[in-house]
């Protein structure tokens, strides 16, 4: 495993860190038994960053229930958000800290970010609330040892956020396909002179890996046939040196496997032009492809009335970069279109909710108006009906269908 610095701290944090969001599910719940395994696997192959989030269903626990069981906390730095999208008050700030320490079973936390800062509007909101009075508080008694934040928000915005307070890290969503989106290069290069930059979303939220366009795998291919797409792209990160450390959702042991062994072999101007031209030639392919920019983060989700946001877009997204029908049926799998309750893009009442969490800031209602517009024409809706009526299936809809 190879190791970058954290500047302010001194730390040595492993390139690759892993993303706490994906831990595999067995029944709707976290699958213990594999997620042990996997995170055990990880501190065994040098990674020693763990980053997770209140709002990730189960995360916290399961991480602190594995680091105490195996004795390892002190391997081990973890990072953990204050969930700003539920904060009414300063009186929230300790409600949240306080249950977070609970559940990830320590006395302090070594990265704690303000999770998804979108504006310099909305941490001045913040800081009207105290939060830098209550930050200095924690420090100082030892429970938070680096404070930072991540981001979801237009580049100027991150910059005024970046210079307003003395942090001492940042987190910023980051990949080939969006070098110059949200703070973009142009942030990432202007936080790393002060402080240690952490990468999210380096394969947006898998699609580098498994998603790309038949044409585009074939080019990473013959440019190295011994490299994954997933591989070009976090090879592209840490060819970076602005880059400390990557996050990555590895939810099954090949996964992880073949991560660590990337890292392991990672260095700084790593990539030669001829290797920086393939992602040119790729990065076209893919916009051509994909329509809507939807990592997959579920932070619209739940939707009041139900409709599978998320994956509406894949589908939607799919039919482009794969084909059509491969498309369909994914849409109609995932949203369960024949079922008694669907999660139809149909349902949506334009309430405005998702949009209001949604990271990428997409325009997601008037998205979904596309989606259903491909997707669910007259002809999915009619046999649809047909399949329901054949087996026996009332549909319970609601919305502006």
């Amino acid at each position: 495993m190879q190791y970058r610095t954290d500047k302010k701290s001194g730390n040595k944090l492993s390139v690759l860190g892993y993303g706490c969001m994906r831990f595999p599910g067995i029944l709707g719940s976290i699958d213990m038994r594999k997620t042990e395994e996997l995170v055990m696997r990880a501190i065994d192959g040098g990674i020693n960053y763990f980053d997770t989030a209140w709002i990730y269903p189960g995360s916290e626990d399961a991480l602190g229930t594995i680091l105490e069981k195996n004795k390892v906390r002190e391997k081990v730095y973890i990072a953990t958000k204050l969930p700003l999208v539920l904060i009414k008050g300063s009186a929230d700030f300790d409600k949240y800290f306080n249950q977070e320490l609970k559940r990830l079973r320590t006395g302090y936390i070594d990265y704690y970010l303000m999770h998804m800062i979108t504006d310099m509007a909305q941490w001045a909101k913040f800081k009207s609330w105290g939060i830098e009075e209550w930050i200095a508080g924690k420090k100082k008694a030892g429970l938070i040892r680096q404070v930072g934040f991540s981001f979801h928000g237009s580049q100027g915005e991150f910059l005024k956020v970046l210079d307003d307070y003395d942090w001492d890290l940042c987190l910023i969503q980051y990949n080939y396909s969006d070098e110059n989106y949200q703070a973009g290069v142009t942030g990432l290069r202007k936080a790393a002179e002060k402080m240690p930059v952490m990468i999210m979303e380096p394969l947006l939220g898998g699609k580098l890996a498994t998603g790309l366009p038949k044409a585009a795998v074939e080019i990473f291919k013959k440019a190295n046939p011994e490299l994954t797409p997933a591989a070009w792209a976090l090879n592209w990160l840490w060819n970076q040196g602005e880059v400390t450390l990557m996050l990555s959702g590895m939810n099954d042991m090949a996964q992880l496997e073949e991560n660590m062994r990337l890292a392991d072999a990672s260095n700084p101007q790593m990539l030669n032009q001829s290797d920086l031209d393939v992602y040119k030639r790729v990065l076209e392919l893919i916009n051509k492809s994909y329509k809507i920019h939807c990592t997959g983060c579920n932070y619209c989700m739940p939707c009041p009335k139900g409709v599978n946001i998320p994956a509406c877009f894949a589908s939607y997204n799919m039919s482009y970069a794969i084909g059509f029908y491969p498309g369909i049926q994914q849409f109609l799998t995932s949203t369960g279109l024949f079922a008694q309750r669907s999660s139809s893009p149909r349902l949506c009442v334009n309430c405005g909710k998702c949009e209001k969490h949604c990271p990428q800031q997409l325009p997601i209602m008037k998205h979904l108006v596309q989606v259903r517009r491909r997707l669910e024409p007259l002809w999915v809706r009619f046999v649809g009906v047909c399949a329901r009526t054949f087996m026996g299936v009332k549909r319970i809809e609601s919305g502006n269908g």
